[in-house]
């Protein structure tokens, strides 16, 4: 039955057990009410502090400084965050085994899920939800049968550490190919999980494996994912362009997720951009270190959110680049107050700016001329 506060207040005080609190919604019965925010993209923040290498990107700062992991989402959930996500991303094998380190996977996954679940505990008036993430393997071929059965084992064990720390639910994301996706949806639903699935699409617009952003995401949703959606590579605006036709063709919930830079139709994802204002950056490779020149301020990220809501995409956030101002102007755009909100910016105490009746106008009367 759809969620009704005072129908289940009723029937608890019927049965004679306490009553049902928001805590005790799931992701699903969430949406249904309306936008979610989810704030990720931990892997830049973590680079741009200096706990993490660009390059591999394993997130070992979970294992050598939890206090750091921690510390970030509680400033994203003060932000306005609706879910903890843990800090799982490319913390799986093939990642491990690059680095030399894979006997650490189990030790890191466990790790960062109870640093999620932590965090969450720290608000308990937040009724805040935690999730599991698996990401893209690296290793899937569609040419080779093998990686199936490897995929699908990568897959298990994440997502079994996940159900074991009781997360809400699992996110599948940044996975460019539909059949890999499949094996991650099949791996989650087969634990009794809710699967958020969310592709990544590159310069073609469309899977690695060929299908429209649309098409592939009602296989899945044919497949049991209880949400459908895209995540990273793109920007708002490119990764607006695909959303209606996601929202079109599925009846479940859908997800939108992009990283805060400007990428744009020539260059749709962030992998290939260019600053031609820039001749000092190595290998003239912009991605990942320096696409300063292109990020979003946090109110383009503000209007994202709001487009999303119009267009009934319920599960919202942000990816790569997410910074908890971003975060806070999402959650405002969507009606929240979040925590932070009390440090909201008020421009009307500004010594120049300002329209404050104990301003000098010595300085406001010239604010334009500074």
């Amino acid at each position: 039955m759809p969620w009704n506060p005072e129908v289940y207040s009723q029937l608890s005080k019927q049965n004679g057990r306490k009553e049902i609190t928001m805590s005790q919604k799931g992701l699903i019965e969430r949406l249904n009410k309306g936008p979610v925010l989810c704030a990720e993209g931990y892997l830049f923040a973590m680079e741009r502090r200096g706990y993490l290498q660009a390059g591999a990107f394993v997130p070992e700062v979970v294992l050598e400084h939890p206090e750091v992991v921690s510390q970030l989402h509680r400033e994203f959930i003060r932000a306005g965050t609706d879910v903890v996500q843990a800090f799982t991303y490319y913390a799986h094998r093939e990642k491990m085994k690059l680095i030399g380190k894979e006997e650490l996977i189990e030790p890191l996954q466990k790790n960062a899920l109870k640093i999620a679940k932590d965090s969450r505990d720290e608000f308990k008036d937040l009724d805040l939800l935690v999730c599991g993430d698996v990401a893209n393997t690296n290793i899937y071929d569609p040419n080779d049968k093998k990686t199936n059965i490897e995929c699908h084992k990568m897959y298990e064990e994440q997502v079994q550490w996940a159900k074991e720390a009781g997360v809400d639910f699992v996110v599948a994301e940044t996975i460019s190919w539909l059949e890999e996706m499949k094996i991650a949806l099949k791996v989650i639903k087969d634990a009794g999980l809710i699967a958020v699935c969310n592709f990544s699409i590159k310069s073609k617009d469309k899977t690695r494996d060929g299908y429209t952003p649309g098409d592939a995401c009602k296989i899945l949703e044919d497949n049991g994912a209880d949400v459908v959606g895209l995540n990273c590579f793109r920007g708002p605006k490119m990764t607006m362009k695909l959303l209606p036709e996601i929202r079109e063709k599925v009846s479940c919930h859908v997800a939108a997720l992009p990283v805060p830079y400007r990428t744009t139709e020539e260059h749709p994802g962030y992998l290939n951009q260019i600053d031609p204002g820039c001749d000092c950056i190595p290998g003239d490779l912009v991605y990942p270190t320096a696409l300063d020149n292109l990020y979003c301020n946090r109110y383009e990220m503000a209007e994202f959110a709001k487009e999303c809501k119009s267009k009934k995409i319920n599960f919202i956030g942000i990816c790569c680049g997410a910074e908890p101002h971003h975060v806070r102007e999402m959650a405002v755009a969507l009606g929240k107050k979040p925590i932070s909100y009390k440090y909201y910016p008020d421009m009307s105490k500004h010594y120049a700016h300002g329209t404050d009746s104990t301003l000098k106008h010595l300085n406001t009367d010239v604010a334009k001329e500074l």
